[in-house]
């Protein structure tokens, strides 16, 4: 996959890109990563990409001119064009899939007021919001994007199976509790089935568990999930 980061602060994505599975995947090709200073594509001296809007108001609009020739430079026949931004589409782990099938990615990040709407309609693919909150800028939401996005890419768990277990994997549920060495500490004992050796056992039990978590803590997902048709790992017969 070939990922830009678009943003007039490309040093806040630098240390977490580096580190960890997105790192690992820049280190073993899997991914290419490169970060886009806006401001390299300012027209004066002091390197201006924003202004007032027109119509008055509070803050500062980015140009439409950088972002045009910004993106355009990087744009290839596979590029989709994401914007980071608070009125954009919840980012979810269904849109991390999808996003991890793209060959080029470009993630835009928001910043001030916005950007020039006619560079919004001309240029931006769809457009992705972390939540109903307001960030600084996106660059923190494109880092997360693109850790949700890098780590589905295939190897770079290491092991395709390790992110379909997991919290919001190809079922709709939560992840099961999880335990390691010691078997017993201060009273509080690993559960006998997953000492046990019996994996048929093993794996019942953390389907289960994962019901019974997503129904105290994510209820809603419960219900997607059994709204697709599947309880308990077993199709949902349909009438």
């Amino acid at each position: 996959m070939r990922l830009e980061i678009v943003s007039l602060f490309p040093t806040m994505c630098a240390a977490p890109l580096n580190e960890s599975i997105m790192g690992r995947a820049q280190r073993e090709g899997l991914v290419d990563i490169k970060l886009v200073n806006l401001r390299d594509y300012a027209h004066d001296r002091r390197q201006s990409v924003d202004d007032s809007p027109y119509g008055g108001g509070a803050g500062m609009v980015l140009r439409v001119e950088p972002l045009f020739e910004c993106i355009e430079s990087l744009l290839d026949d596979d590029a989709h064009v994401v914007l980071m931004t608070p009125q954009g589409r919840p980012f979810n782990q269904d849109a991390a899939r999808r996003l991890a099938t793209k060959k080029h990615l470009i993630l835009v990040c928001g910043h001030y007021e916005g950007i020039d709407e006619r560079a919004r309609q001309a240029l931006i693919d769809e457009e992705l919001s972390l939540g109903d909150y307001v960030l600084t800028n996106g660059a923190i939401a494109a880092v997360v994007v693109a850790d949700a996005v890098i780590r589905l890419l295939p190897g770079a768990l290491g092991s395709d199976e390790s992110s379909d277990d997991e919290s919001f994997g190809r079922e709709s549920l939560l992840e099961y509790p999880q335990y390691t060495r010691p078997a017993l500490y201060r009273g509080m004992k690993v559960p006998d089935v997953l000492l046990s050796g019996n994996h048929e056992e093993i794996k019942k039990w953390r389907q289960e568990q994962r019901v019974i978590r997503t129904a105290s803590r994510r209820p809603d997902l419960l219900r997607q999930h059994m709204e697709t048709g599947e309880v308990n790992g077993n199709k949902k017969k349909r009438d």
